[in-house]
């Protein structure tokens, strides 16, 4: 494996609900596309949708990965994600520290 499949990411999407945000999260911790998950259950988003103003609770989740499965990490979480146009943000730390990192690598490479 490279360094650059090593890369540490972060990949933030919003959900509808905390058991929807757990589902996904399990299946790519537990198909080790993810090394964690973080749900933040509350938050209020405001958008325009169809040409319509929205007010909705939503759920935050921060998905912990690494360059190396990004793509099958934004992969599966799309499939499993209940919207039709999920928001999902590939986030690139500046720096990460190298303990962490190292865990997230272990946690994500295939046994």
């Amino acid at each position: 494996m490279t360094g650059q499949e090593n890369k540490l990411l972060l990949i933030y999407t919003t959900l509808e609900s905390v058991e929807d945000a757990k589902s996904v999260g399990r299946a790519l911790v537990e198909s080790k596309l993810a090394a964690c998950v973080n749900i933040l259950p509350a938050m209020t988003a405001i958008y325009e949708w169809q040409g319509e103003l929205q007010e909705a609770g939503e759920v935050v989740m921060l998905i912990k990965t690494r360059k190396g499965c990004l793509d099958e990490a934004l992969a599966r979480a799309k499939e499993m994600h209940p919207y039709d146009t999920p928001a999902l943000l590939v986030i690139e730390p500046s720096e990460v520290d190298r303990d962490f990192a190292a865990w997230i690598v272990e946690q994500t490479s295939a046994p």
